[in-house]
């Protein structure tokens, strides 16, 4: 089965590392916009890879380019490890060529002033009554184009989005009869020696957690200032990290699929020092999006900081602790109450030795092939765009197993008031 795999970042790199692994795809296409970087992650892989390596160069802002490259290569599945900012080109382009589609993240605009895409926004905020500015509704709309196409498009297969709604999935099938709680937590309990960076795309990460947290309660958005509501937990493999509550995709797909679900909240980690550069950061502008004018020269500060940063790719090296993440359930099994909390441990260091890549990297990587594979062999299909949670789970599980993500289910867990 031919592969095309648009990306060559962090979360790329495990991902094709593991599709490497993987018997179902015969042929695979790494393609980026800097073709050096594919070729390097291809010759590296290819002694023991079991599928065919190629490599391109592809814009993937550009659907044309897209189109060319696809007609050219003709992939049975397209995953994309890009950027959120390029969902919907590729998309476009997977539906003019006669392609799956897999990602792992929800759309949200690079310009947050274009006026089409603000004109929806301010409706969407108005009537959904949360202002993130990624959402699923412009991925959702493309149902009918794929449906007609025959064609599957899998939304979100990372691991928070992904894994998290594959937890909830198993759990609904497995362990109860009506979920009424979901708590999302996230923690990553490494240490990378850096007085700051982020351990995903800085644009993306700071994007999300210096914005408006957000969750679901019977049947609304419920929306909280920026790190407004914090928590402790213990974490098994951590230990006990401070958390806050952020607005998150999965939460928005799984009040609609998860009938009788009364909350669901994300908390996701960070130590004080962290949330103390980045409030400075974003006190003197440093997280702006829009244009300003420097020496004669047009800059958007949060691109330029990202130019400061490192490189989340290259923290592999020198990141060591653990992650936890997973998710707490609470409902009803046959008339009683019960309490499940499903999770993954991940050594940050035995991801790199393994990959090249930090646990963040990984645990999102792992997932992408996961996903991809399940559209790419059948074992889910359907034409439409789908969230990873509509989907039969147990297939993907056992993945999780064989492929680097074992996963525990604890029947009497600490909740989190």
């Amino acid at each position: 089965m031919k592969l095309l795999v648009i990306g060559c970042g962090g979360v790329a790199s495990v991902a094709i590392h593991k599709c490497c692994q993987n018997p179902v795809f015969t042929e695979i296409m790494i393609a980026s916009r800097t073709e050096s970087k594919c070729v390097d992650l291809a010759e590296k892989l290819r002694p023991t890879a079991k599928a065919k390596l190629f490599t391109a160069t592809v814009d993937a802002d550009n659907v044309y380019s897209l189109i060319e490259l696809m007609k050219e290569f003709k992939p049975h599945t397209v995953l994309n490890v890009a950027l959120p900012y390029q969902d919907l080109t590729i998309m476009d382009a997977c539906l003019e060529c006669g392609a799956n589609y897999v990602d792992t993240a929800n759309f949200e605009p690079e310009d947050i002033t274009e006026p089409a895409w603000r004109a929806a926004y301010d409706k969407r905020c108005k009537e959904e009554g949360f202002t993130a500015y990624f959402d699923y509704s412009w991925q959702w709309a493309y149902f009918d184009r794929f449906k007609r196409a025959g064609l599957t498009a899998l939304l979100g297969t990372g691991f928070d989005p992904g894994v998290t709604q594959v937890f909830t999935a198993y759990a609904q099938k497995h362990y109860f009869d009506e979920i009424h709680y979901i708590d999302i937590l996230d923690c990553n309990g490494g240490d990378h020696g850096y007085p700051f960076a982020t351990n995903f795309n800085p644009e993306i990460n700071l994007r999300e957690v210096s914005a408006n947290g957000s969750y679901w309660e019977n049947g609304h958005w419920v929306e909280t200032k920026p790190m407004e509501i914090k928590r402790e937990y213990d974490f098994a493999g951590v230990g006990k990290k401070d958390m806050y509550l952020l607005h998150h995709e999965e939460i928005e797909s799984l009040a609609k699929n998860i009938p009788g679900v009364k909350r669901i909240r994300f908390f996701m980690t960070f130590g004080q020092s962290y949330l103390t550069h980045m409030n400075c950061l974003q006190n003197v502008g440093m997280l702006g999006t829009e244009p300003v004018m420097f020496e004669g020269h047009e800059i958007v500060p949060i691109k330029f900081l990202k130019a400061l940063l490192p490189d989340p790719a290259t923290l592999g090296p020198r990141t060591v602790g653990k992650t936890n993440i997973g998710c707490i359930f609470k409902g009803i099994k046959d008339g009683k109450e019960k309490t499940v909390y499903i999770y993954n441990v991940c050594d940050h260091q035995e991801c790199y030795k393994e990959t090249g890549a930090q646990a963040v990297s990984y645990t999102t990587g792992v997932p992408a092939m996961i996903g991809t594979a399940m559209v790419a062999s059948g074992k889910w299909r359907a034409p439409g765009v789908f969230n990873v949670e509509e989907f039969d789970p147990d297939p993907y599980m056992e993945a999780l197993n064989e492929y680097g993500l074992p996963w525990v289910v604890d029947e009497n867990p600490v909740t989190v008031d």
